[in-house]
């Protein structure tokens, strides 16, 4: 590919279903490919195919669309070099711009203006072994980790896991159940009942929309 381009699955607009932000009226970008094979993935379309677009055409589209907030998704963003400088673009053109990420790959080289969003990979996707636990030093009070779990288990050890790496000391945590899989009551309760300095969030684009793309 031409050195300013990256492979887009989709550009659109929506409401932030997870995060600080959820509710707001936001850009996506979602970019095409990903590393990981997470049991619960609900974006397998942005495996593969997509379409080449210059950074100044998806900076374009982003305008037209009006919406002050950005979100680079995935599949994995980072696993395209190319998006540093996209997010740098949009964050020297004023936007206010997060990135979701698997956590697996570096993101030391992160615009700072960008907030960080690491998905940790609990046991039950299957992708345990690729948390790079180096990026828990790259966290800033405005990055958020993410736990999403599937089970009794995976909460388990995501609460030993967030205390081991302190990372509510970092930054804002969340948990999220795996919808279809557990009950959002369920871990609500365990989040309640062991007093754990977290924020419980359920995915809202997935009670309005489902798992339907583009939005």
């Amino acid at each position: 590919m031409p050195k300013d381009t990256l492979r887009i699955t989709e550009i659109f607009y929506s409401l932030q279903g997870e995060g600080k932000t959820v509710g707001l009226p936001t850009t996506f970008i979602r970019l095409t490919g990903c590393p990981l094979r997470c049991g619960y993935c609900d974006t397998e379309y942005a495996f593969y195919g997509g379409e080449t677009r210059s950074i100044d055409e998806i900076v374009q589209q982003v305008k037209e669309l009006g919406a002050h907030y950005i979100n680079v998704t995935g599949g994995e963003p980072l696993a395209q070099k190319r998006v540093h400088e996209l997010m740098k673009t949009l964050c020297d053109a004023g936007y206010h711009v997060s990135l979701e990420t698997s956590g697996a790959l570096d993101v030391s080289g992160v615009d700072p203006r960008v907030i960080k969003v690491l998905d940790v990979k609990t046991p039950a996707s299957g992708e345990m072994a690729k948390n790079r636990h180096e990026n828990y030093d790259c966290l800033t009070k405005q990055d958020q980790v993410k736990y999403v779990i599937c089970d009794r288990d995976d909460f388990q050890w995501s609460k030993q896991h967030l205390q081991e790496y302190a990372l509510s000391d970092k930054c804002e945590v969340l948990f999220s159940p795996v919808q279809g899989e557990l009950k959002a009551s369920d871990l609500a309760n365990w989040v309640l009942t062991d007093k754990l300095p977290v924020r419980f969030q359920i995915q809202l684009h997935k009670y309005l929309w489902g798992d339907e793309p583009g939005k």
